[in-house]
């Protein structure tokens, strides 16, 4: 059914993502601590994307080799994912519609249609990066075999489900809960690493290596791909609607308030692990020339021996596990609401889920067959090049659709966001292009 040209959209919206959890969950608390309370928690399945394990193959990578230089690439990577979930955060609560149903009606067809095949191409990217590295956590922790835990991976279906029927609060519980626990691993690493705080510190700083020098560029853009996750847009302009704000214009800008803060605390502890990650490889395998670790099962083996304690490896581990766990909640999903969003085809949840984990599982099968686990590492930086490329097709609608006062109405994005944004999309995509014309070239 056509909308009035007014509302700014070609076609009016249809029935929620994430129909059974949407506005299932009160926010008219008594105080505005409860309120905030109330908004709490669709952020930190967002963070999760953040700091997924081909996050750790990136960060692993980026430390051993450079030490702490590219932490400046996650502290703007961080700041670039802040900016964008806010305006997920805005685009939801002003238009009732999250990233993927905006792109079906507000565009045509032949436009949609390649919007949704490269939404679902980044999160097979992402589910790939989960399968490795669960199959890998669930080596190292209880020896099963990589092949083994990778077809274990497939029936994780019935974690979600039975979450799912616990209500939107448990799964938002047990995924704070396995953050802290992955936060508790880190900081006890990060203790027995004792890295050199004051390079740590001069890492934030800006340095024109990063663009100049290809293999670091490369390891960069794949921290960005691992950071600013295209998935992730989708997931988060779905899972706000979850939230029961009222539509009147007070009630949306309390909303928004609190959801744009959820989003901002959640994102700035992904920044902690994710420098963590990076800090641990370039206090431990880099300072002592280890300088190609990139393998997670080879940091793994290389943690206790360079460390001088035996729990650092089982920590490690223990880390890397609770992260494929959360993020095969979130990449689900995003999945469900890229797929109801764009083409409105409802799948059972656990069909879609098997859908897409085996497509992720073929070739994480027949890389470990062929070429043996230490080419994991490299399928795992790839999968997250592979969500840098796709960046721009979820990024750039996105600012555009919050910068139209037609769409958006009395919450349409200020100025200087829109300027922001524009300047990160712009950014990606030059990045993307010089990487292009690096490997081109050889």
């Amino acid at each position: 059914m056509q909308s009035s040209p007014e509302s700014g959209w070609r076609q009016s919206g249809s029935a929620p993502s994430l129909m059974e959890v949407f506005r299932s969950i009160p926010v008219n608390g008594a105080t505005p601590w409860r309120r905030f309370l109330a908004f709490l928690g669709p952020g930190y399945l967002v963070a999760v994307g953040y700091m997924d394990p081909g996050n750790w193959a990136t960060s692993l990578a980026g430390g051993a080799q450079f030490g702490y230089t590219l932490l400046v690439v996650a502290l703007v990577s961080n700041i670039m994912a802040i900016i964008l979930q806010a305006l997920c955060a805005r685009l939801a609560i002003a238009t009732r519609r999250d990233l993927a149903q905006a792109c079906r009606d507000a565009y045509p067809r032949w436009v949609s249609w390649p919007l949704w095949l490269f939404a679902e191409l980044a999160i097979c990217a992402t589910d790939l990066a989960e399968v490795i590295g669960t199959a890998i956590a669930l080596n190292l922790l209880f020896k099963i075999p990589l092949e083994l835990g990778v077809l274990i991976t497939a029936f994780d279906v019935f974690l979600i489900l039975w979450l799912q029927n616990k209500g939107f609060r448990w799964i938002e519980a047990i995924i704070i809960a396995l953050l802290g626990v992955i936060a508790l691993c880190f900081a006890v690493q990060i203790a027995l690493a004792d890295p050199h705080w004051g390079e740590v510190i001069r890492g934030f700083a800006p340095t024109t290596d990063v663009i100049t020098n290809p293999n670091m560029l490369y390891l960069a853009l794949g921290i960005i791909g691992a950071t600013v996750m295209p998935h992730n847009l989708y997931l988060h302009s779905g899972i706000v609607q979850t939230r029961a704000y009222g539509d009147t214009l007070p009630e949306k800008k309390q909303a928004l308030k609190y959801a744009t803060l959820d989003s901002t605390l959640a994102l700035m502890f992904a920044l902690t692990i994710n420098a963590s990650i990076l800090i641990l490889a370039a206090a431990t395998f880099h300072k002592t020339g280890q300088t190609e670790v990139s393998e997670l099962a080879r940091a793994h083996e290389l943690l206790a021996p360079l460390l001088g304690a035996s729990i650092a490896p089982t920590l490690f581990a223990i880390a890397l596990l609770c992260c494929g766990l959360n993020s095969t909640v979130t990449a689900t999903m995003a999945g469900q609401i890229v797929m109801e969003g764009f083409i409105d085809i409802r799948l059972p949840a656990w069909m879609r889920r098997l859908v897409t984990r085996m497509v992720a599982i073929v070739p994480a099968i027949a890389v470990t067959i062929l070429y043996g686990e230490g080419q994991t590492a490299k399928l795992l930086i790839l999968s997250q090049v592979i969500l840098s490329f796709q960046l721009p097709f979820a990024i750039v609608p996105l600012v555009m659709f919050t910068a139209s006062r037609r769409k958006m109405g009395a919450l349409v994005a200020p100025r200087w966001l829109t300027v922001a944004a524009s300047v990160i999309a712009a950014i990606i995509i030059a990045l993307n292009v010089k990487l292009l014309v690096d490997l081109a070239t050889g």
